[in-house]
């Protein structure tokens, strides 16, 4: 059953996107290489957010009642939609309109939100030297519908709502080359299968619905390889960050895993973040070239060898945390860590000799 949902995905995704590329320039919703960090070679389409979504919206209605059960309820499900399908919304808008920071800001925090509205929290985090750190010391009462009563439990729901922020803007910044975040997608999405359907953590309905948007993100993927014909476009790349910040929450807070599948990229985000406001002193909303799969692509690899690198790095780490324990975890991304800063801060010293 799940290599049905994963099927299904992928043959959605594989028939919708070609659609949804040709709608796009029907509404000249394109992204055109008129700036310096947009290194394709022609005018390609936008939206294949919405290819995905859809595939994947598909899957969970025709295979719902295989999702449902464990830690997956109904409400879970329709959260998890209308989240995405405010985060394509949104990232339609602002592919179309070009929308500035703060509107973008508002529809992945009311995506956030929706999920956090609908149950999905965390209720405690892994200790990875032993025990657990309890996350829902409070719950304040918010509303009641249908007889059920809503609580924002803190300080669960603001870690859920701060973590899924971070995956989203990860992918987003990540979103540099063609098939580079479609691809760590389908990685994450499988590593995430993988680790539920191990008997400590046994959750089979997780595992269906990770499969199902591997299989509707790898359908995509088939037209966003180098060369790409189509791209992901705003709400694409939240999408998958989204999606796999939700699924992270949902196993149980396995927050360690995903953080290791997405290692390179949030040290990499990280690093801009105070390269850009530290010591450039710049804002966020401009993009630049010092991301680190533009500074690959600046020392000498192909396109499609700069993607391979970011691919071999998620796979190799995400493989790794399915079978390493909560300490071996701690010191492989300490390790990873400092290498990263050494060489960030070794590029930065030989960029600022070589001005």
């Amino acid at each position: 059953m799940i290599l049905n949902g994963f099927l299904l995905g992928l043959g959605v995704s594989l028939i919708v996107t070609p659609i949804v590329r040709r709608y796009a320039r029907v509404l000249g919703v394109i992204d055109r290489p008129d700036r310096e960090r947009k290194k394709h070679a022609k005018a390609t389409p936008l939206m294949g957010g919405v290819a995905i979504l859809i595939a994947l919206c598909l899957s969970m209605l025709l295979f719902q009642d295989d999702l449902l059960g464990g830690f997956l309820l109904k409400k879970h499900l329709i959260g998890i939609m209308l989240g995405a399908v405010v985060l394509t919304v949104g990232g339609i808008l602002d592919d179309a309109y070009d929308l500035p920071p703060a509107m973008q800001l508002g529809f992945t925090s009311a995506a956030a939100l929706v999920v956090i509205g609908s149950g999905i929290g965390i209720d405690y985090i892994t200790n990875p030297f032993g025990g657990t750190f309890r996350m829902d010391a409070w719950e304040i009462p918010v509303l009641t519908l249908g007889g059920n009563p809503h609580h924002l439990t803190l300080p669960g729901d603001l870690f859920a709502f701060v973590w899924l922020m971070i995956m989203m803007y990860t992918t987003k910044l990540l979103d540099g080359l063609d098939g580079l975040v479609s691809g760590l997608g389908v990685i994450g999405f499988t590593t995430v299968a993988l680790l539920s359907l191990m008997p400590e953590v046994a959750q089979p309905e997780l595992a269906r619905l990770a499969m199902m948007a591997a299989g509707a993100t790898g359908g995509f993927l088939f037209y966003n390889g180098f060369p790409a014909s189509i791209f992901l476009g705003e709400g694409g790349s939240t999408l998958i960050g989204f999606l796999l910040g939700v699924m992270a929450i949902i196993s149980g807070g396995k927050i360690g895993v995903t953080i290791l599948i997405l290692a390179v990229p949030l040290m990499d985000t990280a690093w801009t973040v105070v390269r850009r406001t530290v010591f450039e002193r710049k804002s966020l909303a401009v993009g630049d070239l010092g991301h680190l799969h533009f500074r690959l692509r600046a020392l000498g690899l192909s396109h499609p060898q700069a993607v391979a690198a970011f691919w071999l790095f998620s796979a190799a780490f995400g493989g790794a945390a399915l079978f390493i324990r909560g300490r071996e975890k701690v010191l492989a991304l300490g390790i990873l860590a400092a290498v990263f800063i050494l060489i960030s801060l070794h590029d930065r010293s030989k960029n600022s000799q070589d001005a």
